[in-house]
């Protein structure tokens, strides 16, 4: 099986950026999901350019500085978890990944002990 096989129709939306913030990947989900900023067509592109301000400015610092962002949005009646973290190859950070998760109304929440 070639790695990663699974990564296409996983179904939360998987975006891969370089350290420059130039699209690398795009799942299937990542591709519906920006399919009005233009789907297939933003790999090699920006991905600040599909963010509004202040989201854009919040990027490129990620992009910069290798930390972890990690918020809910409400859009459209869905509610979302976005984590956006960094890449590594060979202990070197290669960028960004931003998984955008589609989320039911209701979640479950444990509080779990010990391991």
């Amino acid at each position: 099986m070639k790695p990663g096989f699974w990564l296409e129709e996983f179904p939360v939306a998987v975006t891969v950026c370089d350290r420059k913030g130039k699209v690398l990947e795009m799942n299937r989900r990542s591709v519906e999901t920006f399919a009005k900023s233009g789907g297939l067509r933003l790999l090699g592109t920006d991905l600040r350019a599909c963010h509004p301000e202040p989201a854009r400015t919040r990027l490129r610092r990620l992009l910069r500085s290798g930390k972890t962002n990690v918020y809910t949005i409400s859009k459209r009646g869905r509610k979302k978890l976005i984590f956006q973290g960094p890449w590594y190859r060979n202990g070197r950070r290669g960028g960004l990944v931003e998984l955008s998760i589609e989320l039911p109304s209701r979640i479950p929440h444990f509080v779990r002990k010990g391991l």
